[in-house]
């Protein structure tokens, strides 16, 4: 299998922004080569553990990472101690996944007692995607973006809420980020009375924590 190694090297500082400050242990979903993870690690100083299924890129975090697990989160699930992390985080994980609810439901018992999940997920109603569908007529996947050929889940803003909801989880923050830039776009929704406000964004940032 050919590994787009740029794919697993994001940083996405945009999503670090949503971390809390005051963490003291951090797991990473799908941490990749671990950009995520040292970025939060400078910033908070947390003990950092990840899940990576490709074995050749969690090689390549293990340097950046001070835990690793390689293979699928189902499987590694009980590697991973209970009430331990204070900080979950998955950038754009859950949409790969054949059950998400089920693996929140998974991860859960091991937060803290004020852990949370902060998880980015791409948003299907993102505005380019639905000219595509809308004005040409075509939903082509791809190598990367909302339509990644690897994706086998599609979220809108709603959804993504009420599957954090039926996995017990109870979502204090959601906010759009990579947002369009086109003054056309911007003006159109003003004027139609900012109806389309959440079509503008690439992917939703979902802070969660449970409610069980």
């Amino acid at each position: 299998m050919k590994v787009m190694t740029s794919y697993y090297s994001q940083i996405r500082p945009e999503v670090a922004a949503f971390v809390p400050k005051n963490i003291k242990t951090i797991l990473d979903i799908g941490c990749g080569q671990g950009a995520f993870v040292e970025l939060v690690k400078k910033q908070t100083g947390a003990i950092t553990w990840g899940v990576e299924v490709v074995p050749e890129i969690a090689e390549k975090a293990k340097d950046k990472v001070d835990h690793i697990l390689v293979g699928k989160i189902e499987e590694e699930i009980n590697a991973i101690p209970n009430g331990y992390f204070d900080c979950i985080t998955m950038n754009d994980v859950l949409e790969h996944l054949l059950e998400p609810t089920e693996v929140l439901k998974m991860i859960r018992p091991k937060l803290s007692e004020n852990g949370v999940i902060v998880a980015s997920i791409p948003n299907v109603r993102y505005f380019y995607n639905l000219y595509d569908l809308i004005l040409k007529k075509d939903w082509e996947y791809r190598d990367a973006g909302i339509l990644d050929s690897t994706h086998i889940r599609f979220f809108t803003k709603k959804s993504m809420r009420r599957m954090f909801e039926h996995a017990g989880y109870e979502v204090i923050n959601q906010k759009g980020i990579n947002e369009i830039k086109s003054w056309k776009f911007r003006f159109i929704n003003f004027m139609l009375f900012n109806i389309f406000t959440d079509i503008k964004f690439l992917q939703y940032v979902c802070l969660a924590k449970s409610n069980k």
